[in-house]
């Protein structure tokens, strides 16, 4: 699995905006890969953010 589908999955899992960090601690990946994939997702339209620095599944 790509980093973007883990990332997709985990945050579809918590049921609740997370941030960066905590999708990290979550998911075991590298903050930074969290957020380059974070960055993708956000571009193609699949996650959104409720408010500042939290992040959720479309």
């Amino acid at each position: 699995m790509e980093a973007q589908e883990i990332v997709l999955d985990a945050m579809k899992k918590a049921g609740e905006p997370l941030n960066a960090g905590k999708i990290a601690d979550l998911t075991g990946i590298d903050r930074k890969e969290v957020d380059k994939a974070m960055a993708k997702l956000k571009t193609e339209g699949l996650i959104e953010s409720p408010r500042r620095c939290y992040w959720q599944a479309k």
